[in-house]
């Protein structure tokens, strides 16, 4: 269980247990970049109710097509190079037997459990995944500046750019 591992944990829906599962997930890792901001997201959902957690993920992720989590979305919208990307992400997380949690192949749960279990990413993933995240980040710090998913996103900016760094 290393960092994107617990990414795509904090990326998946709210529920009872999720944030019990990420604390201790996040006890276990070491340091590294983005615990900052992913502590600080933990912190920020942890004074949340559950229902209050659920209304902010869904008020963020399903009813803003502007920060969906598809990354080939993010970059493509819906035109045949997303499909393509999908494609090739759905033969990727096949062959390495990664759920994919009911998602689509470029949904950032999908894409941060292929980085968990890959070394090196495709440079493809690593093209995509980059400007996706960026854009998702400032999209949302522009129209909800105090969503604690900002801290999540960047967290996920610095795991990327660590993994860039190292390749």
């Amino acid at each position: 269980m290393g960092m994107f591992e617990t990414l795509a944990e904090a990326f998946r829906y709210p529920n009872p247990d999720r944030l019990p599962n990420l604390e201790q997930r996040r006890l276990l890792l070491p340091a590294a970049p983005g615990i900052q901001p992913l502590d600080r997201f933990i912190a920020s959902v942890k004074t949340l109710t559950l229902s209050q957690w659920e209304e902010q993920y869904t008020h963020t992720f399903d009813l803003n097509p502007a920060v969906a989590p598809y990354i080939g979305f993010q970059v493509w919208g819906e035109n045949y190079e997303r499909g393509r990307f999908m494609s090739l992400m759905n033969r990727e997380l096949h062959a390495r037997q990664i759920d994919l949690d009911g998602e689509l192949p470029d949904h950032l749960i999908c894409v941060m459990r292929y980085l968990e279990v890959v070394d090196p990413p495709l440079p493809e993933v690593m093209e995509v995944l980059v400007p996706a995240l960026k854009r998702m980040h400032e999209t949302l710090g522009k129209t909800q500046p105090e969503n604690p998913y900002l801290d999540l996103l960047e967290a996920a900016s610095l795991a990327v750019k660590d993994v860039q760094l190292e390749g």
